[in-house]
């Protein structure tokens, strides 16, 4: 019996099956010749292709593989995905982040059974992602030094365990990106690009994920970009031109940075008092935070923009507002739930109140360097 017989074998038993019953007989297929493997890794790649041209992204693919399946399955995925990239067209800069990220060296092997089995599982999955909305890249661009210095910040500030430390590196992290967002603001009043929106997808992962979509909303909105959640699906799309796509991406994680150990602080300060940690002070917290966020960058937007400035803004709105439109034709509000700790939410609005969310010197004035 040849190798590709074996294989589709494998296939009608394990993959279109209505159960999970048929796994077994497929994997037990597969362990059980050794010479299937090469024509195994072929379709796998033939999956996460046809996964590309469904809308689907490196870091889209690896989220629900973690998210449905596991870590194991993740390096699987890696190692297929890595391999197919060899044969695929060029994608540009974000793509090629996505790819950088994903888990390197090769996946850990068991035996063979067990090796088909979680082969199976990703390949079901694969089979079964539904059809998303494709996201163009924009033209490649180097990135700046100071977007290099801003993310090394906030990296550091997610990896320290001093929440004192972590505050101080999103402080500084936040002065490059207003500084950032003023250089890019004058350059397209001075020379208007003629590059489309773009659009990139952010993980909202739970737990607590209603108030951390809420959050991307109001940051997105800030930085005169739009975001669509996809509850299902654990991302948010965010439309915006490429500047203020990176403003949104640096700011929201520095956000959930400072929310995360203020969180930690309150809780500790509400044990202290004799009250046992609760999920339900922790989403009161976050939903809180978010709110409280979103005003203050929404009382900060009416103010951070010189009059030479608005056409500009105002014609990238429109175009923003138009991608939109056509990437989700039909969108539906949600309703905040789960909402009812008192002392979650007041701590949480305190919380927001210290956050570091500067407002950026006017857009079309140069930002005076930190002292």
């Amino acid at each position: 019996m040849s190798t590709s017989s074996t294989v589709d074998r494998a296939f009608r038993a394990a993959l279109y099956a209505p159960s999970d019953d048929a796994l077994d007989t497929g994997a037990s297929l597969l362990a059980a010749d050794p010479g299937v493997d090469a024509e195994l890794a072929r379709r796998g790649q033939e999956f996460v292709a046809t996964a590309w041209q469904r809308g689907w992204r490196p870091a889209d693919v690896a989220r629900i593989v973690r998210r449905e399946l596991g870590e194991v399955h993740v390096r699987l995925l890696a190692a297929l995905v890595r391999t197919q990239a060899a044969d695929d067209r060029p994608r540009g800069p974000r793509w090629a982040a996505e790819l950088d990220a994903l888990p390197s060296g090769e996946p850990p092997r068991t035996d063979r059974f067990s090796h088909a089995s979680a082969v199976l599982e990703l390949y079901r999955l694969l089979l079964r992602l539904p059809a998303l909305e494709p996201l163009d890249e924009p033209a490649p661009r180097t990135e700046s030094r100071m977007l290099t210095r801003i993310r090394a910040l906030l990296a550091k500030a997610e990896a320290t365990g001093y929440p004192e430390e972590a505050e101080a590196l999103s402080a500084k992290a936040q002065e490059l990106m207003a500084r950032h967002s003023v250089d890019e603001a004058l350059l397209a009043a001075r020379a208007p690009s003629p590059d489309a929106p773009g659009a990139c997808r952010i993980g909202v992962e739970p737990p607590y994920e209603q108030a951390k979509a809420v959050l991307l909303d109001a940051v997105a909105t800030a930085n005169h970009c739009r975001a669509v959640w996809n509850e299902a699906l654990a991302f948010s799309t965010v439309v915006g031109f490429e500047a203020d796509l990176e403003a949104v991406e640096l700011l929201y994680a520095s956000l959930l940075v400072q929310a995360t150990t203020a969180m930690s602080r309150a809780e500790a300060a509400q044990r202290a008092g004799g009250r046992k940690r609760t999920k339900t002070f922790r989403q009161s917290f976050l939903a809180a935070y978010a709110h409280r966020v979103g005003a203050r960058l929404a009382a900060a937007a009416g103010t951070q923009v010189s009059a030479d400035l608005l056409p500009v803004l105002a014609s990238r709105d429109v175009a923003v507002t138009d991608r939109v439109d056509r990437l989700f034709p039909e969108t539906t509000t949600t309703r905040l739930r789960g909402v009812s700790d008192t002392a979650g939410w007041t701590e949480g609005a305190r919380a927001a109140d210290r956050a570091q969310v500067r407002s950026r010197p006017p857009l079309g004035r140069r930002a005076a360097p930190p002292a």
